[in-house]
């Protein structure tokens, strides 16, 4: 009896490699159905442009100025924070709702509420209430936005001659004001309820400030010359 069951689980084995190959032409028969309908193949995920520039000039240029023992000590962009404050969203709840379209459309990713930590009698603000809105990229959006900040939108300022260099925290974290939204170009000045500020902060893993500093600069943020 033992003899035959062995007999029969041998034979039992292959009977499921068939499935298997069968699955796996079922999903490459769909996939080609999908180009054969559509025209277009599935293109492979493509890497910000200014990451590649980071892998290649950045990291061996900081390694070199800084003298690493090993480029895994080199000063990288951990995110990007995106903070937009709307205070008269008090009065009109209806002006959050645009800010936080306005800061979807510009960074590609859906915003998230912030309300008030405390009650302030003087301003009228009750724990709890909605107060601005924030985002937080990170990867290949925040590659993405960076690049578009630093070649699209900060060249639309008017009379630009550059960020100015003294907002670093000491631990190597960089932020930067704007004041208009419209300087980007996503954004329709047509459908804008109010011209409303933000503030980006460039979270890095450097230790001080000068390193953060050349991160930033080698990655072409555009410092105001001394």
């Amino acid at each position: 009896m033992a003899e035959e069951k062995a007999k029969e689980k041998k034979e039992a084995k292959p009977k499921a490699a068939p499935k298997a190959e069968g699955k796996k032409k079922g999903k490459g028969k769909e996939a080609a159905a999908a180009v054969a309908a559509t025209g277009v193949a599935e293109a492979p995920a493509r890497v910000p442009r200014l990451k590649e520039h980071y892998e290649k000039s950045v990291l061996p240029e900081l390694v070199k100025r800084f003298s690493y023992v090993n480029a895994m000590q080199a000063p990288r962009l951990r995110k990007i924070v995106v903070n937009m404050g709307v205070g008269d969203a008090l009065q009109n709840a209806k002006l959050l709702e645009a800010a936080m379209a306005d800061l979807g459309i510009i960074t590609g990713q859906k915003p998230a509420m912030r309300r008030a930590k405390k009650s302030i009698s003087n301003f009228k603000l009750r724990q709890g209430q909605p107060v601005g809105c924030m985002v937080t990229l990170r990867g290949a959006r925040m590659y993405e936005f960076y690049d578009r900040l630093i070649n699209v939108a900060l060249p639309r300022i008017r009379d630009f001659r550059g960020v100015p260099m003294r907002s670093f925290d000491g631990r190597g974290n960089y932020t930067l004001g704007v004041t208009e939204q419209i300087i980007f170009p996503e954004i329709n000045y047509d459908k804008v309820e109010k011209v409303r500020g933000m503030d980006i902060t460039f979270v890095t893993s450097a230790r001080t400030d000068e390193e953060g500093q050349e991160l930033l600069r080698l990655m072409n943020m555009p410092f105001r010359q001394r």
